[in-house]
């Protein structure tokens, strides 16, 4: 990695992208042969590169000390008892690595006191690097470039590109698109939809299930906020990371920020007209 950085970064922050780095060159090398996948007791599926990728990065970030909590490694519950905790997902979008869609990610971030301020997303197949530090701004290094990353200005819901799953896209998530009378939607993996409204190129991701767990969304808050986004759940809570239920319950809301009280206000519309019919 280049050694002139568009901030002055943490040395946690170095330390994360050497670990997504490692990780997605190994990951690469899986996914240009043959590979196998297993089903996990939660129905999600697991790979190699999930696993490879998953000690790769433990292993560059354990110097910190820090307690870690990765979708691959069993939680131990001593890191509630710490003020800083690494978060990992070392494979975000298994199932489009499997699919070979090449639209999947390495996701690594720092949380401190509940709050992610660092966050670090790479996208192997494109080698394209997203990092964010509170307070330093979000950014984009591809071709040997550093740019830095800003939402649009969209004002209206019904302006909006909105992004959704390719593959856990819900029929009541239809409902509610075609309630907003949005006309651009785009089906895109990962967190690469989160990235895509943080460099101003969409405005709108939702999804109302309580199966997203903070591994799949701490990089991303940091680099939406950063990005002069926002996260939250589908209520316009804030959301916390760090606690004893890796589960975001409520749902997870993105935005370029300026449509994001518009569209709490619309979904909560939509619940109580659902719940009276």
């Amino acid at each position: 990695m280049p050694l002139n950085f568009p901030f002055q970064v943490l040395p946690e922050t170095k330390l994360a992208i050497n670990a997504v780095k490692e990780a997605g060159n190994v990951v690469m090398e899986i996914y240009k042969h043959n590979f196998t996948s297993i089903t996990k007791k939660d129905n999600s599926p697991l790979t190699e590169a999930d696993l490879k990728s998953n000690d790769i990065i433990q292993k560059i970030i354990a110097s910190t000390g820090y307690p870690v909590l990765s979708e691959e490694s069993l939680d131990d519950k001593k890191r509630l008892e710490y003020e800083k905790i690494w978060i990992i997902d070392p494979l975000d979008g298994t199932s489009e690595f499997i699919d070979k869609t090449g639209e999947f990610t390495i996701m690594l971030s720092l949380v401190k006191n509940h709050i992610p301020i660092i966050g670090v997303i790479y996208w192997p197949v494109e080698d394209i690097l997203f990092i964010s530090q509170l307070g330093n701004g979000a950014y984009q290094f591809s071709a040997k470039h550093w740019d830095r990353l800003s939402v649009n200005k969209t004002l209206e819901l019904e302006n909006c590109s909105a992004l959704g799953s390719r593959v856990h896209l819900s029929n009541n998530e239809k409902n509610i698109l075609d309630s907003l009378k949005i006309k651009k939607f785009t089906s895109k993996g990962s967190s690469l939809k989160v990235a895509e409204i943080s460099r101003g190129k969409a405005e709108l991701y939702f999804t109302t299930t309580n199966k997203i767990k903070q591994w799949d969304t701490s990089a991303s808050y940091c680099l939406i906020n950063e990005a002069g986004g926002k996260m939250t759940d589908m209520y316009g809570n804030d959301l916390v990371y760090n606690t004893d239920d890796v589960y975001h319950q409520k749902g997870i809301l993105v935005t370029n920020g300026l449509i994001h009280d518009q569209f709490v206000k619309v979904y909560d519309n939509f619940i109580k007209m659902n719940k009276n019919c």
